[in-house]
């Protein structure tokens, strides 16, 4: 029998993780994964806020799972949460992205999340995870480099006369099959934490060795996405080119879903095993909060974003939108929590230059960043302050 003050902390706690969820489906989820094809309009601001809050509830679902094991348990060692301290990491953070979301800044969410919670957590005796902070650190320093660098490049050879342009996005295709036929998805393996690829499960039916059975999958999985992609530009180069931005899109929402997810449910894991709540109505519950605030608040975001960074055609945002793909994925992979401002932002920025900087702001850009240290910082200081101040008034 579970008591009635531990059901009754969890939804207090439930609540603010709901509110967490809709913040960030109103800002980073719900806002970055198309803003690169609205700004190439190819999709309108509208309908893109109502497809990336289905998309980011699909993948909150099916890919969640790794980065909310990592924000409930692994960023704090020696101590299991509290509710109250689940509640204030959760009010904090969610109260940050917040205040980015009205005021028209992309607050990184990851930074607010990840700060909450080791405040809290120091706040109630817990030691610091160096080794987790370690990974952290490393792909959120790399973010800017790997995907505005991966970006310059991309667009770069897209406006390269040597090679031809369907030739390229023929190929940039079938390399996004690669990717696809490799990330995890949960219903693949029900039974491990974070799923198995398609390529793994498919090999199960191939005779010979798992590697030669995932590396044949892989292949005709790459084949299909380039062959498909081939057909489409045959008709039409600035047709095809619009539809694969759409899929890229796509694609970049479901990630969104699968990682962001993790930041508002993963302070909750700890509480839910007192009132006996399995992972997947965390996850649905989670979910939910970001349909909800990507059908909202998104689309503010989505023309900020958009029109404010960069003026970029469909060719620099197929550019953008591919290693945000890439760093997603390996995010949700290793159950990292990342930003999806910080990885979208730096792809646009990076894709902008490839046309000599047209259409950056330098000074957009200057701001975005300090709010990405202060969002930080400040999430520690003021969870930490917090949780002490309620402590010393509770007991």
């Amino acid at each position: 029998m579970v008591e009635p003050a531990t059901v009754a902390t969890f939804l207090v706690a439930a609540l603010a993780s709901l509110f967490m969820a809709w913040a960030i489906g109103a800002g980073s989820s719900g806002s970055t994964p198309f803003a690169p094809a609205v700004g190439a309009n190819a999709i309108s601001v509208m309908r893109a806020g109502f497809f990336v809050g289905l998309l980011g509830f699909t993948g909150a679902v099916v890919q969640g799972a790794n980065v909310s094991e990592a924000v409930g348990r692994e960023l704090i060692g020696g101590v299991i949460l509290s509710p109250s301290a689940a509640t204030i990491a959760l009010i904090i953070a969610a109260g940050l992205v917040a205040i980015g979301v009205f005021a028209g800044y992309p607050i990184a969410t990851a930074f607010t999340v990840t700060g909450a919670v080791v405040g809290v957590g120091l706040a109630m005796g817990g030691d610091p995870a160096w080794p987790k902070y370690v990974e952290i650190a490393t792909l959120w320093v790399l973010t800017p480099f790997v995907g505005g660098g991966l970006a310059y490049g991309i667009a770069r050879l897209l406006r390269s006369e040597p090679i031809a342009e369907p030739s390229l996005i023929v190929g940039l295709a079938a390399f996004v099959g690669l990717l696809i036929a490799n990330i995890e998805f949960a219903f693949l393996d029900p039974d491990s934490t974070g799923g198995a690829s398609i390529a793994q499960a498919a090999s199960d039916w191939a005779p010979g060795p798992e590697l030669v059975g995932v590396l044949a999958v892989t292949g005709l999985v790459a084949l299909l996405w380039g062959g498909i992609v081939a057909a489409d530009l045959r008709s039409s180069v600035e047709r095809g080119e619009r539809h694969f931005l759409l899929v890229l899109g796509a694609l970049v929402a479901f990630s969104a879903g699968g990682s962001q997810v993790g930041l508002a449910i993963g302070p909750l894991i700890p509480l839910s095993e007192d009132v006996g709540l399995p992972l997947l109505a965390l996850l649905l519950g989670g979910g939910v909060g970001l349909l909800i605030g990507s059908w909202t608040g998104a689309p503010r975001m989505i023309k900020a974003i958009s029109q404010d960074y960069s003026s970029l055609g469909p060719r620099r945002s197929i550019a953008a939108l591919i290693p945000s793909f890439m760093i997603a994925q390996t995010a949700v992979l290793f159950g990292i929590p990342v930003s999806f401002n910080e990885i979208i932002v730096s792809a646009i920025i990076g894709s902008g230059y490839a046309a000599s900087g047209s259409g950056v702001s330098a000074r957009k850009m200057g701001y975005t960043v300090l709010a990405w240290v202060l969002s930080l910082a400040g999430s520690i200081i003021v969870s930490f302050v917090g949780y002490t101040a309620l402590s010393a008034v509770l007991l």
